[in-house]
């Protein structure tokens, strides 16, 4: 048994043949340091600028593995970043839906949640 309540939308949605990436901002509380915790996190190129138009650049390249029919990614731990910085984090996730619906343009697959609650 896992201790992360998450674990079971996880195992499913591999199951049905996606990807996944988590994306935990917990202690993020600008915009400096929401960049290096996607370039960790997402294992973004040496070439990520860290800045809003590099992020949206990575995310709608992010690659899928051989035999993956998209990738889900997780964002978790957000809420902090989104009280220190609300202008910021309204930027990210204008961001994250349009690398939505640029991915869902090209059947490229890439799907992102924000996760409620905390994680262990």
């Amino acid at each position: 048994m896992t201790s992360d309540p998450l674990e079971p939308v996880l195992e499913a949605v591999r199951a049905a043949g996606l990807g996944t990436l988590s994306l935990d901002l917990s202690g993020v509380r600008d915009k400096a340091a929401l960049m290096d915790r996607c370039a960790r996190a997402l294992e973004l190129p040496e070439w990520f600028g860290r800045n809003w138009d590099a992020l949206a650049d990575c995310l709608t390249g992010l690659g899928r593995a051989p035999g993956e029919r998209g990738r889900l990614l997780v964002v978790s731990g957000w809420q902090e970043y989104a009280e220190a910085a609300p202008q910021e984090w309204i930027v990210a996730q204008e961001v994250f839906t349009d690398a939505v619906a640029y991915a869902r343009e090209r059947g490229t697959g890439l799907e992102i949640v924000l996760a409620l609650g905390t994680r262990p």
